[in-house]
């Protein structure tokens, strides 16, 4: 596989596993998580599912094909793309609300505020923060009022601003067809990382503490939008990241409620009525381990907005893949990769342009 160009000083930090180049891609029509290694693999595996979901003639087989492999062709250049991506938008980019991209305190919703100091304080527990949070129905699934209603405004106004340049964006991934990659944006240097070690770390740390390891060092960050005639849904999935945090921006909406099931290992539910639902809040965060395998439900009107965090932990995942369950096969890659590292190592933040 081809080695990705590094950005600049961030040779060997963050990597990606090879996987990434042959596992979970997604075909959109069919709803259909596949593996891809060559053609003759491909239809041994898959083509009697195909078939069965209406890919009935040669000509359709060979349309699902060619999808998959432009599909992988352009995984092998997401590293390129994303820094070129990076470059226009610092170039010409011109931002509706500077002030967003520093985080800080006015943003959150006093009882966040209230949930991190308890967290960072001598002698938190889990059950102390369990008092603070909402245990959803899904085991291990928390919510919290986070963002206020002024921030989430805000954030959607500058998407919708950045959205009607002509600038490339890069989307979350192939099961969102409307989003943006924040990191793109310049998010991470003066707001996601922060996020990420100074409000979500302390929480994650106690509530999931086997899988933050020596610390949260890495992520990737992304806002997607549902409403009718764009993305409604999204498939029955898992998170490749050990801590996802999901948060509604808004606007106005019904449906497209977020369901649970079981752990992506364990046997998981085949009716909708064995899932765990949660109803979106505008401001609202819900927490949960990455491998829960969750999805969300058709929105019905309006249009809906949310920031999703991918928070990943390189000791954890330094000894097993999530995506593939093997031991990492190290490729290359720009700003935080897939979040993998050649050694453990502290937590540390990286001031780069972002994840690919």
């Amino acid at each position: 596989l081809p080695m990705i160009v590094m950005m600049a000083g961030e040779q060997g930090k963050y990597w990606i596993c090879s996987c990434f180049f042959t596992r979970n891609i997604f075909l959109q029509q069919q709803r259909l998580h596949v593996v891809f290694y060559d053609e003759s693999q491909f239809f041994m595996d898959y083509k009697t599912v195909l078939q069965e979901k209406g890919c009935d003639t040669e000509r359709k087989l060979q349309q699902v094909l060619m999808e998959v492999q432009a599909e992988v062709a352009r995984r092998k250049k997401r590293g390129h793309e994303h820094l070129k991506r990076c470059q226009l938008v610092r170039e010409n980019y011109q931002r509706l609300h500077p002030s967003l991209y520093t985080i800080s305190d006015s943003i959150f919703e006093p009882e966040f505020l209230a949930v991190v100091q308890y967290c960072k304080s001598p002698g938190a527990s889990a059950d102390g923060l369990l008092d603070l949070v909402t245990e959803e129905e899904a085991p291990n699934v928390f919510s919290f009022p986070m963002l206020t209603s002024s921030f989430c405004q805000r954030l959607m106004e500058e998407l919708e601003h950045f959205e009607r340049t002509d600038i490339p964006k890069g989307r979350p991934n192939t099961m969102n067809n409307s989003g943006i990659l924040l990191a793109e944006l310049g998010f991470d240097e003066g707001f996601m990382n922060q996020l990420r070690t100074d409000y979500l770390m302390p929480l994650s740390r106690l509530l999931y503490p086997d899988w933050v390891g020596k610390g949260l060092d890495s992520h990737r960050a992304f806002v997607v939008k549902y409403s009718i005639g764009e993305d409604l849904d999204l498939s029955y999935h898992f998170d490749n990241a050990e801590v996802t945090l999901n948060v509604c921006l808004g606007r106005r909406f019904e449906g497209g409620a977020l369901y649970f099931g079981s752990m992506r290992k364990d046997s998981q539910p085949t009716r909708l009525e064995d899932h765990k639902v949660y109803e979106h809040i505008v401001g609202r965060g819900i927490l949960h381990r990455a491998q829960h395998m969750h999805g969300a439900l058709p929105i019905t009107s309006g249009e809906r907005y949310n920031l999703i965090v991918w928070m990943r932990s390189s000791l954890v995942r330094n000894r097993l893949c999530p995506m593939c369950d093997q031991s990492p096969d190290l490729v290359a890659n720009t700003g935080y990769g897939d979040g993998f590292t050649t050694e453990d190592r502290e937590q540390d933040v990286v001031q780069a342009c972002g994840v690919v």
